[in-house]
């Protein structure tokens, strides 16, 4: 390799690569018309070295005005290339932080080994973390937490041993989803063709992109986790009888086939929207309560809807950024069959209906009045909705993604904990 090669790479915020200098296209071996606009200069480094490091070297040149070390590219055809790079931001016509340009040179009396970064425990752990997408598993938790509050204000006996069990076989049914959809939307093409992810809210998990893990690998987990979900479930169909095998199998296959073929149930014009809201919502609550009383209880169906509707809106609203590369692989979400200015309205109808549905219950005497604590939290879903409807196709839009996620969150242990207390 030419040691006279100097790569010049520019990127904004999100690591969208703006330039392409020619030594980076001799270096890399990509072309402009691969890189600009579509690339991330995460594809330039092995996936476990952007976990553990690349961050804090994006930091530390913000923080100093530079960073500058050795470490390992990744060549087009995967070979690694021992280098040096100098990262400096870049700045705006009025001084604002726009991105970052990294200046790298090969460094050819090294090997990759003499200079690959060291990946502590704690990104070899993150890892995974990433690859099963574990945060996203309070949609998983709240709806559970609920079913059990409703058997309680139902005056059943609540067992925490059942219902840990109940949590660890939810768990494991959302693992599997997660990683049969990163595999299922790899192999179709559409996380390749995403060019406007935001990590980590939309566009998968990107750990076969970043290659954290081989395509095989992630249906390998898939389906441990969707067997090890079935062991699990085998004492709670014991316990509270078939219903618990019926809810369990639509959960399986709503999940698996939510982008497999041939069904791919998230490319059918709302179907897939429509599932996630009855499997993390009135199914997954009467579920959990089922496991307590041994009935699938009316009012765990009812208490399932605003969560339902609140888990629909995470997923609704993290369909805007990834609404280019959806449609180009025909993964016909509600976001691309209506275009993301007029889907905003959607997520409006989602936000609201949650809420409404709250207070009915309550005023109603469904559920008692205290459930009515849930009710600031739409907080979050006013803000979201100011956010999405001001930023629907720009990065900003991230504060509305985290914040309907809150939203969730927060809706669901309170409404969780009016019921209890109630």
């Amino acid at each position: 390799m030419n040691d006279k090669i100097k790569s010049v790479i520019t990127c904004d915020l999100d690591g969208k690569i703006e330039s392409l200098s020619e030594g980076a296209q001799k270096l890399f071996g990509y072309t402009e018309d691969e890189m600009i606009g579509k690339g991330r200069v995460s594809d330039f480094s092995p996936g476990q070295i952007v976990l553990g490091h690349v961050v804090n070297w994006l930091n530390e040149s913000v923080e100093k005005g530079e960073w500058e070390g050795d470490t390992v590219f990744l060549h087009k055809d995967s070979h690694e290339i021992p280098c040096h790079i100098k990262i400096t931001p870049t700045k705006g016509k009025e001084g604002e932080h726009i991105g970052y340009c990294g200046v790298t040179t090969p460094l050819i009396d090294k090997t990759p080994d003499e200079v690959r970064p060291n990946i502590s425990l704690m990104t070899k752990i993150f890892t995974w973390l990433v690859i099963m997408r574990l945060p996203f598993l309070t949609a998983t938790f709240v709806p559970l937490l609920v079913g059990a509050a409703v058997a309680n204000f139902l005056d059943y006996d609540v067992s925490w041993g059942w219902l840990g069990l109940t949590v660890l076989g939810g768990c494991l049914l959302h693992i599997g989803t997660n990683t049969a959809n990163d595999y299922f939307d790899h192999t179709s093409g559409t996380d390749e063709a995403n060019y406007n992810y935001m990590v980590p809210f939309s566009g998968g998990s990107r750990s076969i992109q970043m290659g954290l893990i081989s395509s095989r690998g992630m249906l390998i987990v898939s389906l441990v986790a969707f067997a090890l979900s079935a062991v699990v479930g085998v004492p709670l169909i014991q316990k509270a009888g078939m219903d618990v095998l019926w809810l369990g199998l639509i959960g399986f296959a709503s999940g698996f086939f939510y982008t497999a073929p041939p069904f791919r149930f998230a490319s059918r014009k709302g179907l897939g929207e429509l599932l996630i809201g009855l499997n993390f919502g009135p199914l997954m609550v009467a579920g959990s309560a089922l496991v307590q009383t041994g009935k699938i209880l009316p009012e765990a169906l009812l208490a399932g809807i605003p969560i339902g509707l609140l888990v629909a809106a995470i997923v609704y609203m993290n369909e805007f950024p990834d609404h280019d590369g959806d449609k180009a692989t025909g993964k016909n979400t509600l976001i691309v069959v209506f275009g993301p200015e007029k889907a905003r309205l959607g997520y409006v109808f989602l936000v609201v209906g949650a809420f409404v549905s709250i207070i009915i219950m309550a005023l109603n005497g469904t559920f008692p009045k205290l459930s009515l604590i849930a009710l600031p939290a739409a907080y979050f879903g006013v803000r979201a909705i100011q956010t999405l409807y001001k930023y629907y196709n720009d990065r900003l839009l991230i504060p509305a993604n985290a914040g309907t996620i809150n939203m969730h969150l927060v809706t669901g242990l309170l409404f969780c904990i009016g019921i209890w207390l109630g």
